[in-house]
């Protein structure tokens, strides 16, 4: 089992879930949704613990480090970050109101009254979202200000432990909570509006990763005064790459040999594109700014630019701190979900499990989009605005 993709397990999961859930008698469904509300109480337990395990280690290694380059492909990866977000908001407002169907504001939930839990069990997190939140920044910009290598080397510890519990707790056990979703949505019969709407949303997204690397590779031809076009197509290997292997990390040695390709010389190359395998996530966050707001459309949530700008922007920051595992982006991500849109455990379920069916799209948006900034850092170097030092180049490259 742990050698099948976990996006195989999410579709045989829903394919599941639909198809039992038109004959399983009352009992079973009850059963499942039991244990889909323990999960759900454990993974509210988790969110918190999540963030602060993530974040608070995230913001010390990056603060913590100095070099101009640094400094220069961070701002980059970030403003690619949140333009992704603020493209996202744009074309999904503008696209999903005519293709989406209106949704039962239940349809998401497994403790439905058709369908009651046996029994609940209740386990308070230690800590709402937004003080996990706080708190991982006041210690992460104190550790990177006050070098306290106790602290940073407990903290870095303490993100092994939750980057294991993602790994082999919740990660492992999601199927079975998207297949118990599922399976109550289709004994109530609302699942095939759901099912409509998934298809549209993953074609939707699909073609926005596509224009949104043409927009980054528009930009980095205009500063380069180079061919946007030629320079994407060189970087396709690394696109496919990482659309068959879904992992940054495990795209690296493609990414920076199609960089280098697009002539990026050796020691930018090799600064930028690892580092940015961390902390560039503009995929990731097109994905997740479209399918909340394609929720929040299906189930007609109101919202508006000023509420969705705060949500991308913390997005960001947040996207940084993603664990190196499937799914560990939008495991990251369910904290600013749930403290900024409000978005309850069903809709964040449905938010797991669109991500994962796009995977791979995001990773390949991420990647590519990492030979951009490498251009770009590139060509202000070779206009002599700074000099990268064999410190920058060798020591400060960040990998999941």
């Amino acid at each position: 089992m742990k050698k099948i993709p976990l996006l195989v397990k999410v579709i045989a999961a829903i394919l599941a879930g639909v198809l039992l859930g038109q004959i399983m008698p009352d009992i079973v469904i009850r059963g499942m949704n039991t244990l889909c509300g323990v999960f759900d109480q454990l993974l509210r337990f988790l969110i918190p613990i999540i963030i602060v395990g993530l974040v608070t280690p995230a913001i010390a290694e990056v603060g913590g480090r100095a070099g101009k380059m640094l400094l220069l492909t961070v701002v980059l990866a970030y403003a690619f970050t949140v333009f992704s977000g603020l493209f996202a908001y744009v074309f999904s407002s503008g696209l999903f109101p005519s293709v989406l169907p209106h949704v039962s504001v239940t349809a998401f939930d497994a403790q439905t009254a058709d369908y009651p839990a046996f029994f609940t069990i209740n386990v308070p997190p230690l800590m709402d979202v937004m003080t996990a939140l706080v708190f991982s920044f006041m210690v992460g910009l104190g550790i990177a200000a006050f070098d306290g290598p106790a602290l940073k080397r407990g903290f870095s510890e303490f993100k092994t432990i939750v980057s294991k519990t993602i790994e082999f707790v919740i990660i492992p056990l999601l199927p079975f909570y998207i297949f118990g979703i599922f399976l109550n949505m289709a004994a109530v019969g609302q699942v095939a509006g759901v099912l409509t709407a998934f298809l549209s949303i993953v074609a939707i997204i699909f073609a926005m990763t596509l224009v949104l690397l043409l927009l980054q590779y528009g930009l980095a031809g205009i500063l380069t005064h180079r061919n946007p076009l030629r320079l994407l197509r060189t970087m396709l290997p690394a696109w496919f790459t990482a659309l068959g292997t879904a992992s940054s990390a495990a795209t690296i040695p493609v990414t920076l040999r199609q960089a280098l390709r697009n002539r990026v010389s050796e020691p930018v190359a090799g600064f930028v594109v690892p580092l940015c395998a961390t902390i560039h996530l503009s995929g990731s966050t097109l994905k997740i700014t479209s399918c909340a707001i394609a929720l929040m459309l299906m189930q007609g949530i109101d919202f508006d630019f000023p509420t969705m700008l705060a949500f991308i922007m913390m997005l960001g920051v947040t996207m940084v701190a993603a664990p190196g595992v499937p799914g560990g982006a939008i495991m990251a991500a369910l904290g600013v979900l749930e403290s900024m849109l409000g978005f309850d455990s069903g809709q964040q379920t449905m938010m797991i499990t669109l991500y994962i069916a796009m995977d791979s799209f995001g990773t390949a948006c991420n990647v590519t989009g990492d030979g951009a900034i490498a251009l770009i850092v590139n060509r202000l170097h070779k206009n002599g605005i700074w000099e990268i030092s064999n410190q920058e180049y060798t020591g400060n490259i960040i990998m999941r």
